[in-house]
């Protein structure tokens, strides 16, 4: 499915390398979550001989509640991956975002530990995919233990996360659904058990070329795969729709009915 999200002339799809998404200042992130009714808390997640820190979000409500893992950028644990948690919880949601960058930094902290943004996303594209399926697997356990989760459990990824989101949900089949942001689907999906659902940018070949392949094999194995597409939206949709200094129009508008879509089939577990 393709939306358009806005009626103005599209400009051409653009192919970006990974790395090369700009990623301002997040003051504005920051500032939302500092403001947020809701409770954080940082917890400690420990497997293996690793730990994982993690971010934790509860909503405000007065019956159990579902869970979502959120899986961040290939940016690491930023403010807005933390704030978007936020968002996720106000609508009724227990939300638990690792820091999979957690003990990788150079003095053994995480994500904030790293000199600057290309520092973080060289590290964040050299994790061993087994060692990230580990520390989601423990923050999984965690959260779908907590005395105020329901049990059902959900992933959400962003980007890097978005591919880890669908390698994820092969992974793990304790899954309520998976929600996969701009992020390519993996090369073996026969074990995926739970629905997966896609929200990709018009204005990004990189990956939205792989949709074709990985809805013919989803479909091959039977799959339940229901990608969209909004028309004119750049990779990074999500966050740059939320940007003050966004320039342009169209994240916004995508960033809305995205976050809508999500909310409704988290709601429709």
């Amino acid at each position: 499915m393709k939306i358009t999200a806005s009626p103005a002339v599209l400009v051409a799809a653009l192919v970006l390398p990974l790395a090369s998404t700009s990623l301002p200042a997040q003051d504005w992130a920051k500032t939302r979550l500092d403001d947020s009714p809701r409770h954080h808390e940082y917890v400690h997640l420990k497997h293996g001989d690793r730990t994982v820190d993690a971010f934790v979000v509860y909503p405000e409500v007065s019956s159990k509640a579902p869970v979502v893992v959120l899986i961040h950028e290939i940016f690491g644990l930023t403010d807005w991956a933390k704030e978007m948690a936020d968002e996720i919880a106000a609508k009724g949601f227990i939300v638990v975002a690792p820091d999979l960058l957690s003990g990788m930094g150079p003095k053994g902290g995480g994500s904030d530990d790293f000199a600057d943004q290309d520092a973080r996303v060289k590290a964040v594209s050299g994790l061993d995919p087994n060692q990230v399926n580990a520390d989601l697997d423990a923050t999984a356990e965690y959260v779908k233990h907590l005395p105020a989760s329901d049990g059902k459990l959900a992933v959400v990824g962003f980007c890097w996360g978005g591919g880890k989101s669908f390698a994820f949900a092969a992974h793990r089949h304790d899954l309520s659904a998976a929600f996969v942001f701009y992020g390519p689907g993996p090369a073996d999906v026969s074990s995926i058990t739970a629905p997966v659902y896609g929200f990709y940018a018009g204005n990004d070949a990189r990956i939205g070329a792989t949709i074709p392949d990985t809805t013919k094999a989803m479909q091959a194995a039977g799959k339940k795969y229901e990608p969209v597409t909004y028309e004119g939206a750049g990779h990074g949709f999500m966050r740059a729709g939320e940007d003050p200094g966004n320039t342009n129009p169209v994240n916004k508008t995508a960033r809305d009915q995205g976050f809508e879509r999500l909310i409704k089939l988290l709601n429709g577990m």
